[in-house]
């Protein structure tokens, strides 16, 4: 399907929003029902063909007395998910009361299997219900989203003559379709679209950043990607785009695991709609989320090590409810956050473990030591680290406090490459300086010792139009830029080397003794 047909769906389904929703819902809440029905639909059109078979299994496996029929259903459907209620979206349009089809719709949506359900929890669409029978569009939200004017189904739909109407969509073109409403939905909402969603400019950069380097020593195998704020879920579908674009380049064949938690319902929802709308529904599983998953006090993925991980964690956010349910600052034991490191011992002789919680109001550089601890130690090729901080992650905290322990830690084993300046006014939300931090356990031998940085704040271009603070972008060309900059590791006007002793340091206390003079106390006057 070429991308004016694509677009043109888009614009079906965002055009749904306005004939629907308008005078019901404020703009800004439109993607409350639009994100979700589109999943539902898609899903929908995607297990129609298999629908009678899950509901021949489902008999037999109830009447067989099978508790577990997860697997067999999943099987019976032929994808990742299933529907066992005796509806489809198409059913419901003959409803000729709201009451009822309220019933049927509910009863629908509880014949999903789970994990189309915690989509459809984290994105709280049945509290929308109500709203929507009450207003009586309901019954109208269904019969748009299965018009005869479009087709979200992966199989053609003919004319009577046997000529193709509507091609089929992909797992890949469904999933496009759906990046970009989020997208959309996103632009309208400026005020929150950057706490989630980074844009693709700044995750094309990052993807590049950590794959380029080890293009050549890549091999045929399977990878292991992860973001521990994966809002949304871009920059895990980029580094997988962009990991399997240089293995062909470089003639190997690689399979890809993908792995993200997030905190936020909504973004979390998305992430894993999205997924399973291109047909990962292993990866769909890799993804957890919600208000009780945070990443710093209930780690998904506490015994993994991946190959390449990316994430724009939240900065200047305070991680207080996190640090109490992990004992207090001085209660956490979190191996993540307390390392064995050079740091003296206590009066037994005992050594002492560095500590690496931060102050309760900034979590982000804890996001940074979680990776690290999740950096595979005995693959040749280790693992690699692409990060966006804001300018506090390089300077805050005393010598002895949680923010430069972290750095410390960092430096003093040489895991730092490079930290890359980016130009101001690049993210929705924020027009601070920000900074990509580029980190490896298997530093070439000329980079060893050293830390590269790069200032591309002059390499962007401005947008047309703002959106939010944003108000320029990385072009393909500055991107280019910046990765060969930081490839040639070279001494110029935008790239500087420093040995890793540059940054380090000790804050000593000087003490200054008192002077009398004739006998009586003097203090010099100030200076």
């Amino acid at each position: 399907m070429n991308h004016s047909d694509l677009n043109w769906i888009t614009n079906f389904i965002w055009g749904i929003a306005d004939d629907v929703l308008r005078d019901l819902y404020v703009r800004g809440k439109y993607r409350d029902v639009i994100l979700p029905m589109t999943v539902l639909r898609r899903l929908d059109a995607v297990i129609e063909p298999t629908k009678q078979a899950v509901l021949d299994m489902k008999a037999h496996l109830d009447t067989a007395g099978i508790v577990e029929q997860g697997l067999a259903l999943r099987k019976a459907s032929g994808q990742a998910f299933y529907n066992t209620s005796k509806f489809t979206l198409r059913d419901l349009k003959t409803r000729t009361t709201q009451q009822q089809l309220k019933a049927d719709f509910e009863a629908y949506l509880d014949g999903f299997s789970p994990n189309v359900q915690d989509i459809i929890d984290n994105f709280e669409f049945r509290n929308q219900i109500p709203r929507l029978s009450k207003a009586d569009a309901l019954g109208t939200l269904v019969e748009k989203f299965t018009s005869p004017d479009i087709n979200l189904s992966p199989d053609p739909v003919k004319n009577s003559d046997g000529s193709i109407k509507h091609p089929g969509l992909d797992n890949h073109a469904m999933g496009t379709i759906f990046e970009e409403l989020v997208r959309r939905f996103n632009e309208e909402n400026n005020e929150e679209a950057g706490e989630h969603w980074t844009p693709r400019d700044a995750v094309k950069l990052m993807a590049r950043l950590i794959f380029l380097p080890a293009a050549d020593a890549i091999e045929s195998g399977t990878y292991l990607l992860y973001d521990g704020a994966c809002g949304t879920g871009g920059m895990l579908t980029v580094a997988e785009e962009t990991l399997q674009e240089l293995a062909y380049e470089h003639g190997k064949e690689v399979s890809t695991h993908l792995y993200g938690q997030d905190i936020n319902a909504e973004t979390y929802a998305i992430c894993k709609a999205d997924l399973l709308l291109k047909g990962k529904g292993e990866a769909a599983d890799n993804v957890i989320g919600g208000p009780e998953h945070s990443t710093l006090s209930n780690d998904a993925f506490p015994s993994h090590e991946f190959d390449f991980m990316l994430s724009n964690p939240p900065y200047g956010k305070s991680w207080k409810s996190d640090m109490e349910r992990m004992g207090g600052k001085k209660g956490i034991t979190d191996s993540r956050f307390n390392i064995e490191h050079t740091n003296g011992t206590d009066q037994a002789g005992v050594p002492v473990p560095l500590s690496l919680v931060t102050r309760s109001s900034d979590g982000q550089m804890l996001f940074l030591a979680n990776m690290v601890s999740k950096m595979k130690q005995h693959t040749k090729l280790g693992s690699r680290i692409a990060e966006v901080h804001n300018g506090s992650s390089l300077f805050t905290g005393d010598a002895g406090q949680g923010e430069s322990n972290i750095r410390r830690w960092i430096i003093e084993n040489d895991w730092l490459e490079a930290i890359v300046a980016l130009p101001l006014n690049m993210f929705y939300n924020t027009g601070i300086a920000t900074y990509i931090w580029v980190l490896t356990n298997r530093k070439p031998a000329h980079r060893q010792g050293k830390v590269q940085l790069i200032d591309a704040t002059s390499w962007q271009r401005p947008l047309r139009k703002n959106l939010g603070k944003k108000n320029c972008e990385l072009s393909d060309e500055d991107i280019r830029r910046i990765c060969d900059a930081f490839l040639a590791f070279e001494e110029t006007e935008h790239s500087k080397i420093f040995d890793n002793a540059a940054f380090g340091y000790r804050k000593v206390t000087v003490e200054r003794p008192l002077r009398l003079k004739g006998g009586r106390n003097y203090s010099p006057p100030p200076r």
